[in-house]
């Protein structure tokens, strides 16, 4: 005997059917990754907050832990040194000096971004966090970073150690001293410079970080010359 369907039954089933097919559909998936549209208001980023302090020391492994971001600027989101080097050195390039500001805009291929100061809770900065919070694309972009570090002496032998997801170029004073490419998780010390001098007071750190998809983020910190964290080190933003 063949079951009778209700018509309870095919209310339900068509209800699921209407749901289904809403959720697959572009516009939704669009508004639901608030990444698109720019129109859904979205929370801070659970993970950073925005500097309230003058000077902010390192954590207690020694992580950098105050930043300026750039909004994240679309790229082809290619991860080998050769196209990362493209994208950071011609077609996306940012000027090293004047130091930015947060809050100072920058204009890249006709879009307006804009530089924000955020102290990072945890050891890494997490650059998904902060491009989501702020309705942004979160995959296919380039992030640039930049603080200011600050040593109460001249420190010699000591190295640039960092992380991130994914590839990612690193400058210290105007000098390049380290670069992962590929696609990578961030790793705690998975890129480390040579031997390198941190000047007495401020030292500019600067870094290029590009993301194919999914998560993304970086750390950084320094270690001496027997490889332990540099803990006496503390993070500012340049002043107007």
């Amino acid at each position: 005997m063949t079951p009778r369907i209700t018509d309870s039954y095919q209310h339900r089933a068509a209800l699921l059917l209407i749901a289904a097919l809403t959720a697959a559909s572009p516009l939704s998936s669009s508004a639901s990754a608030g990444q698109e549209t720019g129109t859904t208001a979205r929370p801070p980023a659970a993970s950073l907050a925005r500097p309230t302090s003058a000077p902010k020391p390192t954590d207690a492994d020694g992580f950098i832990q105050r930043w300026l971001l750039l909004e994240p600027i679309r790229v082809p989101g290619q991860l080998t040194e050769t196209a990362v080097r493209t994208a950071i050195e011609k077609d996306f390039s940012v000027p090293a000096t004047p130091l930015p500001h947060s809050g100072d805009k920058l204009t890249m291929d006709d879009s307006e971004l804009t530089w924000h100061a955020v102290d990072t809770i945890n050891y890494n900065v997490n650059l998904y966090h902060f491009a989501y919070a702020l309705n942004k694309p979160t995959s296919n972009v380039l992030f640039w970073a930049v603080t200011v570090v600050n040593a109460p002496r001249e420190m010699s032998g000591v190295r640039l150690a960092i992380g991130s997801n994914a590839a990612s170029v690193w400058w210290v004073n105007g000098k390049e001293v380290a670069a992962l490419y590929n696609d990578r998780q961030t790793v705690i010390d998975d890129g480390v410079s040579k031997r390198l001098t941190l000047n007495k007071g401020a030292n500019v750190v600067r870094a290029a970080i590009v993301n194919a998809g999914g998560a993304t983020d970086f750390c950084a910190r320094f270690l001496d010359e027997s490889d332990r964290p540099i803990k006496t080190l503390n993070a500012t933003l340049t002043d107007r």
